[in-house]
């Protein structure tokens, strides 16, 4: 529960990561590491200690890590720990005044110049005889024979202060520190979820695309795929490297105002109509499209799915078509207007006549359990990740509300918010529960704007927002693919794998679509969600018009290398051209590092001006580079000339080690 901090004895204050005061949990997945961090001081020139405490769900201890200063003069101190389960963890910030190491400092000053000498001595002794008493049965010898050692005077002076200084004295007042005003704050919460809430590769399908058939003679309509026909696309997925198979909308699609081919306002007779203008009388939201089969079928899906080592991740759209059973059943659900007809879904001056939005305040309690009843369905039928769409015109208390009861029961069920709007809801829905959310990736470009975006994410934003770098959707084509070719689409695939833990593309990506509807619009040209759209991959795989290798290579690399599946270990490094960004991640001794020609048009030169420290290296040390993607090894050092010819290889991946090549 949110509360005021109060200063105590030794003041503790901004501790982070901390969550507006502590009344949402931050969060992190099984196995990261998280920084904490608090501003420490006490009055005077009194010496202090700090340590993180970090709590289980059991509510057992369950680490302690001793803080140290970072900075200079700062009083900002730091340590990491390291949650091992998933659960409800807490942790806190305590503090001490550390006489010992107090009369360390003044010892080692004084006695040298022959001040005070013996009364040092006396009082040192006096602090290690009753440091002995609170440590472990079988450190207390080693420090009752130190306050002897130092009351004896027949010990040469140089040889008592030696003694303090001991490797194993260190080592026990390190581990087990003499604590005076010991000062705590309270405990505050750290949600644990499993890696797949900050780490995984997502790949968006429309199945009904996935094995449609087109009659060349009009003797019939087109014919829709089905989960069967998808089911075929799946190991190309798997082999791909991906995690998750993104599923728009899976029932079915109302009639009335459907919309026809590039969004227009007429549907004729075949046309499919988009996913999200859910309901007809054949269902609702917890019903499959007969189209797509049935609801054996698509269980059959997600068993596939999970077969290959993925997981299926279902829309949760949370709007109607004029035609669903909740219009009949429940009209106090939407809006009516003064003309008594329902209103649809309108961005003025856009309009979707064949949407209703629900109104969440007139039946907030029906509203609330319907959702709910309809989440379990479908995790009753294998699904345990939903991506759910436009949570951000839904009230903010509603998702955290739900989200809380699924977890209650269920936490290993994630949910990512597709919400590209104003920040304070993005962050306010990361903060009360979405495990991951959608960023404004697509639309940053440049060096400046991925250096500020990410640093943001990876500084105290990762606290409680997991980002999900997707490259493309079928409603954003950015203009940046448009205009820059299959180099464009090579760049953005290796930013947003190595940047995020969490990346993901929309099909057709591979094959490099990149046609608007109209210049200067986002859409795609025929786009996906008003028709279908089947692919020939085996003869653009075959005719080299397909990135699927490098998107293979990267997600290979992802899995390789555990320093990319975190996103607060990400560094930027300097470069002297703008056209270029540099960055790496280091987790122990797994580092990686990528230079990027951000221009997909012309071969462009820079050097890149490393910090080797962020880097795990010696300033001036020398270290062989290998490029993941070409096979070549050099050696670099601090200062490194880079050429990037974006037509032929638009980007360095690159492990690090020592030695020369």
């Amino acid at each position: 529960m949110h509360c005021l901090m109060t200063i105590g004895r030794i003041p503790i204050l901004d501790v982070a990561p901390l969550v507006d005061g502590g009344r949402w949990p931050a969060k992190a997945v099984v196995g990261e590491t998280v920084e904490v961090k608090a501003t420490v001081f006490r009055e005077g020139h009194e010496m202090l200690g700090c340590a993180v405490v970090l709590r289980a769900p059991d509510g057992e201890a369950a680490q302690t890590a001793r803080m140290h200063e970072v900075g200079q003069g700062l009083d900002r101190y730091a340590a990491d720990v390291t949650p091992t389960s998933e659960g409800r963890w807490h942790y806190r910030v305590e503090a001490w005044g550390d006489p010992i190491a107090h009369w360390r400092h003044d010892a080692d000053i004084k006695i040298p110049r022959g001040q005070d000498v013996e009364l040092m001595f006396r009082e040192g002794a006096r602090l290690f005889s009753r440091a002995a008493k609170q440590v472990p049965a079988g450190k207390r010898s080693a420090l009752t024979r130190l306050a002897a050692t130092l009351e004896d005077r027949t010990v040469p002076v140089g040889d008592r202060l030696m003694a303090a200084a001991a490797p194993e004295i260190i080592e026990i007042e390190e581990n087990h520190p003499l604590r005076d005003l010991l000062t705590t704050t309270e405990w505050f919460p750290l949600a644990v979820h499993r890696e797949r809430a900050l780490y995984g590769a997502w790949y968006e399908l429309f199945p009904r695309s996935e094995g449609a058939s087109f009659d060349p003679m009009g003797r019939r309509g087109p014919m829709s795929g089905t989960f069967r026909t998808a089911m075929k696309r799946l190991p190309a997925i798997a082999e791909m490297g991906f995690d998750v198979v993104y599923l728009p909308p899976i029932h079915p699609i109302g009639r009335t105002f459907r919309k026809g081919p590039n969004n227009t306002l007429e549907a004729g007779p075949y046309d499919p109509g988009s996913p999200w203008a859910i309901g007809s009388d054949e269902g609702g939201h917890d019903a499959v499209h007969p189209e797509l089969g049935t609801l054996e079928d698509f269980r059959a899906f997600v068993d596939h799915t999970r077969d290959l080592g993925m997981e299926v991740a279902l829309d949760l759209a949370l709007q109607c078509s004029p035609d669903h059973p909740w219009v009949t059943g429940h009209p106090e659900w939407f809006t009516t207007r003064a003309d008594g007809t329902i209103a649809y879904a309108e961005n003025p001056p856009k309009k979707y006549q064949d949407i209703y939005p629900l109104n969440f305040d007139n039946d907030p309690e029906g509203i609330h359990a319907e959702v709910l009843r309809i989440v379990r369905h479908w995790m009753d039928q294998g699904v345990r990740i939903f991506r759910v769409d436009n949570p951000h015109t839904k009230p903010v208390p509603f998702w955290e509300r739900l989200l809380a009861d699924v977890a209650a029961t269920d936490p290993d069920v994630l949910f990512l918010a597709e919400a590209f709007t104003r920040p304070a809801m993005m962050h306010t829905l990361a903060k009360v529960g979405f495990h991951q959310s959608y960023t404004y990736f697509t639309w940053k470009n440049s060096q400046q704007e991925l250096q500020e975006y990410f640093q943001e994410l990876a500084g105290d934003a990762a606290g409680h927002m997991r980002p999900n770098a997707f490259v493309n959707t079928p409603d954003i084509l950015n203009e940046y693919l448009v205009h820059g070719g299959r180099p464009a689409f090579e760049i953005r695939a290796v930013l947003a794998a190595l940047l995020a833990p969490a990346w993901g593309v929309y099909s057709g990506y591979e094959l490099i679509e990149n046609v608007p509807v109209r210049p200067g619009s986002e859409e795609y040209r025929d786009s996906e969600k008003y028709q279908y759209r089947p692919r020939d991959w085996e003869t653009a795989e075959r005719e080299g018009r397909s990135i699927a290798p490098l998107i293979s290579a990267l997600n290979a690399f992802r899995r390789a290398h555990p320093a990319l599946h975190r996103i607060r270990n990400l560094r930027f490094h300097h470069v002297d051209r703008p056209e270029f960004v540099a960055f790496s991640k280091r987790l122990r001794d797994d580092v990686v590092l990528a230079v990027v020609n951000l221009n997909p048009h012309m071969v462009r030169e820079a050097t890149v001006h490393l910090d080797l420290p962020a880097l795990g290296l010696a300033t001036d040390e020398e270290f062989v580079v290998t490029d993941e993607l070409s096979g070549e090894s050099h050696t670099w050092r601090q200062a490194n000339y880079v050429r990037l010819d974006p037509h032929v290889r638009p980007a360095h991946v690159l492990t690090l080690r020592r030695g020369q090549s």
